[in-house]
């Protein structure tokens, strides 16, 4: 029994690999500047294969050369990228999204005797008591739930020693890469953490007046100065001066890799 549990184990490992070498596992990041990014459809229409960004617009899809990709959601302009071998070799492939503008001829308020005018409208509405778990007083009001990322890796390399039969999950995930894909995932969150804080430090006006960046080019530079290997570590001190020597000189690499000096 044990021989034949070990020989399914091999022949499932072995054509797991075998699917992995048919297509590459392209990793990118969309991003806009107004919209929520999260649960963007993201479609390979070449190999009939879909997927959706996680809340912060991360997302991971099998693709090969040439490749078509569309990206959708109701909010964006729909959006289509041919893979290219650029787009391959490239850590993270970053998209950009134009939004999807709905105008309104008017717009007429009904309910409850609103007049449009936010301050007095405040006044008026009787909304009683804001219910929450923390005025509730719930045991685990203010504990902070895992991420997505975080569950999915939990459940990939987790074994459960209560049942005496072996549970394959595990041992799956890990030779099919998943578990590495969802640990690097998990950090890729962290580092995003990081990369926000550092974009909320300095005002638009400072990277536009102090170092020459077009405010329309602000999140690509935020972009480019994370894959910076010495980012983590500089932006860990929390040292808003060495960050900002930091910022500083990865804008002179960045105006002239753009052309913009």
């Amino acid at each position: 029994m044990q021989k034949k549990t070990i020989f399914l184990v091999a022949v499932l490992c072995a054509s797991i690999f075998a699917n992995a070498q048919e297509a590459t596992t392209l990793e990118g990041r969309i991003f806009s500047t107004t919209n929520d990014v999260s649960a963007v459809h993201v479609s390979n229409t070449t190999a009939n294969r879909g997927t959706i960004t996680d809340a912060n617009g991360f997302f991971a899809i099998a693709v090969n050369l040439n490749d078509t990709l569309v990206f959708s959601a109701v909010q964006f302009k729909r959006k289509e990228v041919v893979v290219t071998k650029s787009i391959l070799d490239s850590p993270l492939f970053l998209v950009p999204m134009e939004d999807m503008l709905t105008e309104l001829d008017e717009v007429v308020l009904r309910p409850y005797n609103l007049t449009g005018e936010l301050n007095k409208d405040a006044g008026n509405l009787n909304i009683g008591k804001i219910i929450t778990a923390s005025t509730l007083e719930l045991p685990n009001a203010y504990v902070k739930p895992p991420t997505q990322s975080q569950r999915k890796l939990y459940a990939a390399r987790t074994w459960d020693y209560r049942i005496i039969s072996i549970k394959l999950d595990p041992l799956i995930n890990y030779f099919s890469g998943r578990t590495k894909m969802l640990n690097q995932r998990v950090a890729r969150e962290a580092k995003y953490k990081k990369t926000e804080r550092v974009r909320r430090f300095f005002a638009d006006s400072v990277y536009v007046r102090d170092l020459k960046i077009p405010k329309a080019n602000i999140n690509d530079f935020i972009y480019f100065c994370e894959v910076d290997t010495c980012f983590t570590t500089i932006v860990e001190t929390d040292d808003k001066l060495k960050i900002w020597e930091f910022v500083k000189k990865r804008s002179l690499v960045y105006r002239t890799n753009n052309s913009m000096d």
